[in-house]
């Protein structure tokens, strides 16, 4: 998915300090190319690049086996950490917390953007 990244903001996320929010929140990073891949909780890869100045893709691949490395409540408290540290990344790397990105997502399908 693509993010807007806040205008001002790359200043925030250029060179070293994009990797370093990554391991700082999911414990670990790589780069591959022109993209950082971390994982963490349910998801198997989080690859994240920027792909323009003010934007950045950021892809996700879960474990396709989650059911059977967690079962019931154990699955459903790793989905909710999961995407509890996943916004605190987007809002980190962005400088859009969650209901702005929601605002901004609204006005661009909208105008037929998205």
């Amino acid at each position: 998915m693509d993010y807007d990244i806040k205008k001002g903001w790359m200043k925030n996320i250029k060179g070293d300090l994009l990797p370093n929010i990554m391991k700082e929140i999911f414990g670990n990073v790589k780069r591959c190319n022109d993209q950082f891949v971390s994982s963490y909780g349910v998801m198997a890869k989080i690859k994240v690049k920027i792909t323009q100045e003010g934007a950045m893709n950021i892809e996700i691949e879960n474990i396709p086996e989650l059911c059977t490395k967690y079962s019931g409540a154990a699955l459903d408290e790793a989905i909710i950490d999961s995407k509890k540290k996943l916004n605190i990344f987007v809002e980190r790397a962005t400088g859009f917390d969650v209901k702005a990105r929601k605002r901004r997502i609204q006005e661009k399908a909208k105008k037929g953007i998205l």
